[in-house]
């Protein structure tokens, strides 16, 4: 890593369930759709400065339901929805490995945002992650990001209970990503 060069912040979004429905394991990347609103939201953060990163756990590959390849074919197809937007994921990171593996790279673990943080030059202190699930804000409070959920209508029960029980509250709620944004933003 180049001491020299300037640290950046980014805006680390979880995939399945932030950017895009959660088909459960999806392998056909003709079937992604994103929800409503993420190309203005991610297009916001990059006009503020943010990297936009995507870590995603992706245990699909390890219990062989779809493979690595699979999953590029997705983020690419996730970049080419995002372009009419003027937004695009600047990176992707994604943990191949099914819950027991016991790996470093599976939220809630950090390996993958450290990772970025290396690679991309990254000040964790100044970034933020916006997930829908309990680990995304774990992992995020173990590296001292604003972390924020993103909670669809109708599912606010059900997260607040998982969060609940994990023992992880998050410095914000909103019920779309470009809420989460704006918030993020709003702190920035």
């Amino acid at each position: 890593m180049d001491l020299h060069l300037p640290r950046r912040r980014a805006l680390f979004v979880d995939r399945d369930g932030t950017l895009n429905p959660d088909l459960r394991y999806l392998r056909e990347a003709n079937r992604l759709e994103l929800y409503r609103g993420v190309g203005s939201a991610l297009s916001l953060a990059r006009q503020h400065d943010y990297l936009v990163v995507c870590v995603t756990n992706q245990s699909g590959i390890d219990r062989g339901f779809y493979t690595r390849e699979d999953v590029e074919q997705i983020h690419t197809r996730l970049n080419a929805l995002l372009h009419p937007s003027g937004a695009q994921v600047d990176a992707f990171y994604y943990c191949p490995h099914a819950p027991d593996a016991g790996c470093r790279c599976r939220k809630p673990a950090t390996g993958l945002f450290e990772d970025a943080a290396r690679d991309h030059q990254i000040d964790l202190g100044a970034s933020a992650i916006l997930g829908d699930r309990s680990f995304d804000i774990e992992a995020g409070q173990k590296l001292g990001l604003l972390t924020g959920l993103v909670v669809p209508p109708g599912h606010e029960e059900a997260l607040r209970e998982e969060t609940r029980k994990r023992g992880t509250q998050p410095d914000l709620v909103a019920s779309t990503l470009l809420g989460a944004v704006l918030r993020v933003l709003a702190r920035g």
